[in-house]
């Protein structure tokens, strides 16, 4: 059965640690320059229903770094979902590439292509997760860990959107509970779902023995909190909402100074970026010594590349050097006979 990256918790802890050593591994070795060609001759489509910095580039660069290709496929361009469904879709791109990512709105054409490719299937980013994100926030928090820690101890508090919109605050109050960690969420009155929504976290605490809790107040939520996180306070495509979401934020749920001297001296900051800089996040805040957010953002490539190379590394030919010999020799002399 093919093994696809939609939900990290579809992998066990194990994996999940696996991952972020490859990761970790595959970003040594890079800065060495001497980051092996491991999906030699592999090609990725990406397919992309809105913009994107950090997803597009990190695994375009990721396939060039691990020796393959990547394929940008933007809206229009294919005809997924329109004049072709999502399983003629799937079945075409598995007979021409050896893995799929997908950026869409529609988690139904995630899981379309997922139920009906041969090949893996990466979620670049749904409406419900980031897993993406997710894996790669795991790595950066294993490389700045605070003394006499390890991830299965740490506390996360995220501070926004407590509901179905924020896919990134959803991913981490699933995985961290289930390797032992601590998740808070961190938001006003009016932004935490139906109770149903967080049953996922609640047995991901039953499994790992982490917890998870929703609290209102920013300065209490923070007090143990090793990572502070935030989120964006309004959503492309939701403009109207803007001014009633920065009433209900700010200042109170804005990561500003005044908020991390609630905090612990060695409480780092993150974000999955872009950021609205100034309001979720003052500019002090953003650039501090302790701010992780560009270490995040790099991470993405590092751990996306993990992310390949776990799904397509045992799936590719590798032929022995005779072979590729011979073969090249039978094709080349065909060709001087025939062309």
């Amino acid at each position: 059965m093919t093994k696809h990256f939609l939900d990290l918790m579809d992998f066990t802890n194990d994996e999940v640690y696996e991952l972020i050593e490859l990761g970790r591994m595959l970003k040594r070795a890079d800065k060495l320059g001497a980051c092996p060609h491991l999906l030699d001759g592999a090609s990725l489509g990406m397919i992309f229903d809105e913009p994107s910095t950090r997803t597009r580039i990190s695994f375009e660069v990721a396939m060039t770094k691990l020796g393959g290709h990547a394929l940008y496929l933007r809206p229009g361009e294919i005809h997924l979902g329109k004049s072709e469904t999502v399983k003629d879709t799937a079945l075409v791109m598995s007979r021409l590439l050896d893995a799929i990512e997908i950026r869409s709105c529609a988690d139904d054409e995630i899981a379309g292509l997922a139920e009906h490719a041969s090949i893996p299937v990466i979620n670049g980013m749904g409406t419900y997760l980031h897993p993406c994100q997710c894996l790669c926030d795991l790595m950066t928090m294993s490389e700045h860990l605070p003394t006499g820690k390890a991830l299965s101890d740490v506390t996360l508090v995220f501070v926004g959107d407590a509901t179905v919109y924020e896919n990134v605050g959803t991913a981490l109050s699933h995985i961290l509970p289930r390797l032992g960690a601590h998740f808070v969420y961190c938001a006003p009155e009016g932004y935490v779902a139906d109770e149903a929504f967080y049953a996922p976290a609640r047995r991901a605490c039953e499994e790992g023995g982490g917890t998870f809790e929703i609290v209102h107040d920013p300065k209490q939520a923070v007090r143990d909190a090793d990572y502070i996180y935030s989120s964006v306070m309004w959503y492309d495509g939701f403009d109207a909402d803007r001014e009633k979401r920065m009433r209900d934020f700010l200042p109170d749920y804005q990561i500003n100074e005044d908020l991390i001297a609630c905090a612990p001296a060695h409480a780092e900051f993150m974000h999955y970026l872009p950021a609205q800089r100034g309001f979720e996040m003052t500019d002090a805040v953003m650039d501090h010594e302790r701010s992780l957010l560009w270490d995040g953002a790099e991470n993405r490539l590092y751990g996306e590349m993990a992310i390949l190379v776990k799904l397509m590394r045992g799936r590719l030919p590798h032929a022995s050097a005779e072979v590729k010999a011979q073969q090249k020799a039978l094709i080349e002399t065909w060709i001087a006979e025939n062309l």
